[in-house]
């Protein structure tokens, strides 16, 4: 008898709290998205202002037709800055933005002297996210 009490009690208060969960905030929402519309793998790396400095950050690897959150916080740039390669090297978009970068995972702050600090130089695309808490880009065939 005290087993089915105990299966009741909590039932009644797993009914109870349920509604405390739609009530709270969502706080698991990416704030910055990159999606995948190619055919291949894409390689992705990440651009930002932090405390003043540019920091740069890679790599994520987007299979085709899938999606990846790089930035998983609400945005403080209105700019964020993105590079993004297939597997063969090939840039999937166009920029004009010269940042470094590294051929494995990395996050570097600074976007001057790349090669003196051992690192590539990578062409970035600013993404004007018009001042969004969140924003999601789409990588298509190459540009």
């Amino acid at each position: 008898m005290q087993c089915f009490n105990a299966g009741k009690r909590l039932w009644l208060a797993a009914f109870l709290a349920a509604p405390v969960f739609f009530l709270l905030p969502n706080t698991a929402q990416a704030a910055f998205t990159v999606c995948n519309q190619t055919a291949d793998i894409a390689n992705v790396a990440i651009g930002e202002q932090a405390e003043g400095e540019m920091r740069t950050e890679g790599w994520w690897a987007i299979a085709a037709n899938r999606c990846a959150d790089v930035i998983k916080a609400k945005l403080s740039n209105r700019y964020i800055y993105v590079h993004a390669i297939d597997v063969q090297g090939r840039p999937l978009l166009e920029g004009g933005v010269t940042l470094c970068i590294d051929t494995k995972k990395f996050q570097i702050i600074g976007k001057d002297a790349c090669w003196q600090r051992n690192h590539l130089r990578g062409v970035f695309k600013e993404v004007d996210t018009q001042s969004s808490d969140n924003w999601t880009l789409f990588l298509t065939s190459r540009p």
